[in-house]
């Protein structure tokens, strides 16, 4: 009777993580489709604080206006070759609870570079909580988008 009863054990505590999938799986598509965390499709991929910078973003640009936000936030504000960012991206995640880091590394204008992103599990779905430079002075949070 213990074996079952541990097995179902194993297998609820082995299946919970995997609900919310893997967190650098919801990263990966930001650097295959450059501009995606401007676009309105992809808003569902984040919460607050970051949500709430992309949203004020939404209402400069609604304006007629350009926005806050560079496109190439993702790839470290850098001028990048998306063939270059294909072959060197390497995403490395950390998992505590229900918040996670992935560290985004590839390279760029000659160098390495590297993008840390924060995530946490809501409901079952990973949410990109903020996006920060390790090498350079910025995190999506900090952006003031008024």
């Amino acid at each position: 009777m213990a074996a079952p009863l541990f097995a179902i054990v194993f297998l609820t505590v082995l299946g919970s993580p995997a609900l919310a999938g893997e967190p650098s799986e919801v990263v990966r598509p930001f650097y295959l489709q450059p501009g995606l965390e401007l676009e309105q499709s992809a808003r569902g991929h984040f919460i607050d604080p970051a949500r709430k910078v992309l949203n004020q973003n939404d209402a400069i640009r609604q304006g007629g206006e350009v926005g806050c936000l560079d496109p190439a936030l993702p790839f470290n504000d850098t001028n990048y070759d998306p063939a270059e960012i294909a072959s060197t991206l390497k995403l490395e995640e950390i998992v505590s609870g229900n918040e996670a880091t992935v560290l985004a590394k590839f390279m760029a204008e000659g160098e390495e570079q590297a993008v840390q992103w924060q995530l946490k599990d809501i409901g079952g779905r990973w949410r990109i909580a903020d996006m920060i430079s390790t090498s350079k002075d910025w995190a999506l949070s900090r952006f003031q988008c008024e």
